[in-house]
């Protein structure tokens, strides 16, 4: 099994940047090339198109508000993986106003080398980190 993890600290409050991120459908918010994002089952299974217009159905796992953190797995996508499971979790910061957003995987590799597969959810990971910083800059 794989993983790979990333964080980025923004300056906001963990309780700011949770409103944004917090909702299972909230990608189209602050991740640009996730245009689309519909919700089912009761909200535990999220159905997201991206920029290319394909398919990604992922779900909710564990989802805990006090602690600002959920857990996912995809149920099906584009990618060459299987036993899909992230987290992303808002952590407070010792300095007021300021949240570490860190977004973590782990996967088995699917007819590529560890490494391709590791560089690819790494690269999507800190894509979007930056895209939830861009998005936070914008509304300030």
């Amino acid at each position: 099994m794989a993983s790979t993890s990333t964080y980025i600290d923004v300056p906001r409050t963990p309780e700011q940047v949770w409103q944004l991120i917090g909702g299972f459908g909230s990608l189209p918010d602050w991740l640009p090339y996730i245009p689309g994002s519909t919700l089912s089952e009761g909200g535990r299974v999220r159905t997201l198109t991206n920029a290319e217009g394909e398919t990604i159905v992922e779900r909710l796992t564990a989802f805990d508000e006090g602690s600002r953190t959920y857990t996912y797995t995809i149920l099906k996508a584009p990618f060459p993986v299987t036993d899909y499971l992230s987290t992303l979790t808002v952590h407070p910061l010792p300095d007021a106003g300021t949240a570490r957003v860190e977004w973590s995987g782990t996967f088995t590799p699917a007819g590529v080398p560890e490494e391709e597969a590791t560089t690819l959810f790494h690269g999507i990971y800190t894509e979007g980190l930056a895209a939830l910083e861009r998005t936070l800059h914008e509304q300030a």
